[in-house]
């Protein structure tokens, strides 16, 4: 199928940014080692046996590596300096990018190894050299019947500047909308290869994985209405204080990882709609198997877990336009931190087993679960308003609290519940007591995450600040 087709080939070259670092001079181009690196993934993403790469910085373990560690890349005849990467963003195309970074199309290939320039996916991450600061940084695009000359001279420049920034024949030789790059840095993200509804569009900390939560942020006119669909969910944009519209989506973690449509549709004030589409790289989560569970068979009967699932699907479903929470979330036991941990993480496969029957049923861990004890108390992680306080089968004594744009946050296993239905909660409020009701095998804290319909991994939202 499409969406996997070239996916071996470029999930090894998915890492972080390189910090600007000095070059070792004449011993060819040197690779700053990211975390999650091995040597073996290193070799194979530039092509050479590990025995070379080792042999040209004197390695005789193989595993004794560090991030931030430098590390001469053999076999680039006629590369040198250091290999810098860039991921693709919406709206980023082969060509933007040749002009951008002003490599040269050859030497892009050779570092990696391009088939086809037509699978440019969001999220993937490309070999760049770094070149020294480039000047070079705005992005325009010319209007349908504007000439290059009309287009130079409205940003300040020649036209024989932009024909040979652009790699360009001539004058003659601009297209409407076509992504250029001119003298001078660019406005926010401006995408200019887009259409002329979306004034700038980014879509943070990329690559997005199965459990993650992609952020969409655009710049519209004034009075543009905003849409779209990430995989097969609904996008629901909202006004940003930074005056952009962002929408936050989870992406299931089960989610088979490959390449998947992101589309943006846009309804300008006078009624006509625009609308722009890429694949994007869903990678894995790496969550592991929890050892197998026996709990309660009626914990696990369809008749009782399939109604109360649906209940949660329901509650979780709309996004609230009021966004309660500000600044980051806390943990919801940050008040007995000292003394707990986590039990198990969101997105760990599991099987849960009825004790004596051979009735069983497979899925993933849905959230965060919190050890401590019996009684300890559970804090409200963000504002928001309490939308569901009561028992279920599965979740025992649970807590729902929306905390607006389609971001929900549950507690489950509670042995006590603190709040009511339509009470308002502020961050690190005592909303209830740690419990062992419901699907258990002792007292703990699950805390769950809903972002537009989907759970995602708690631990992204304690670690960075959403939106």
């Amino acid at each position: 199928m499409r969406k996997f087709f070239f996916i071996a080939s470029i999930l090894f070259m998915l890492i972080a940014p390189l910090q600007p670092v000095q070059a070792q001079n004449g011993e060819g181009p040197v690779y700053i080692v990211q975390p999650g690196d091995s040597l073996s993934s290193i070799a194979a993403r530039f092509s050479v046996t590990l025995t070379e790469l080792m042999a040209a910085n004197n390695i005789s373990d193989p595993n004794q590596l560090a991030a931030g560690q430098q590390l001469v890349i053999p076999g680039l005849e006629g590369v040198t300096g250091i290999l810098g990467t860039e991921f693709i963003n919406f709206g980023d195309s082969y060509r933007s990018l040749m002009r951008r970074t002003q490599v040269p199309e050859s030497l892009f290939k050779k570092l990696n190894r391009v088939v086809s320039p037509s699978e440019f996916y969001v999220g993937v991450s490309m070999i760049v050299p770094v070149q020294g600061e480039n000047q070079n940084n705005k992005r325009i695009s010319p209007a349908i019947g504007e000439s290059l000359f009309e287009l130079a001279v409205k940003n300040n420049t020649n036209v024989w500047a932009l024909s040979n920034i652009n790699d360009l024949d001539g004058s003659w030789d601009g297209l409407p909308n076509d992504t250029l790059f001119a003298p001078g840095e660019s406005s926010g993200n401006n995408t200019g290869g887009l259409p002329s509804a979306f004034l700038s569009a980014e879509i943070r900390t990329l690559p997005i994985k199965q459990g993650g939560t992609g952020v969409i942020k655009i710049t519209t006119p004034p009075g543009t209405t905003l849409g779209g669909m990430l995989v097969d969910r609904p996008l629901n944009f909202f006004p940003n204080e930074d005056g952009t519209q962002v929408a936050l989506q989870g992406v299931h973690a089960l989610l088979e990882p490959g390449v998947y449509p992101l589309r943006l549709d846009a309804t300008l004030p006078d009624g006509s709609k625009q609308s722009y589409e890429q694949f994007i790289l869903i990678i894995s989560g790496n969550y592991p198997d929890d050892p197998l569970l026996y709990v309660d068979v009626a914990t696990i009967d369809p008749a009782s877990t399939e109604p109360e699932q649906q209940e949660l699907i329901n509650l979780t479903a709309p996004a609230t336009p009021t966004k309660f929470w500000t600044g980051d979330f806390l943990s919801p036991a940050i008040s007995y931190a000292e003394s707990t941990y986590f039990t198990s993480r969101y997105g760990n496969r599991r099987t849960y087993i009825g004790q004596g029957t051979e009735l069983s049923i497979n899925g993933f861990h849905t959230g965060l679960d919190f050890g401590g004890g019996d009684g300890l108390p559970i804090t409200a992680p963000a504002a928001g308003r309490v939308i569901f306080a009561g028992p279920w089968t599965v979740r025992g004594n649970a807590t729902v609290i929306d905390h607006g744009w389609g971001v929900y946050s549950g507690f489950w296993h509670q042995s006590a519940i603190q709040v009511n239905v339509g009470d308002m909660v502020e961050k690190n409020q005592v909303i209830g007591l740690v419990g062992g009701t419901g699907r258990v095998t002792g007292a703990h804290l699950h805390w769950e995450l809903w972002v537009n319909g989907i759970q995602v991994d708690p631990l992204d939202w304690l670690n960075q600040t959403y939106p």
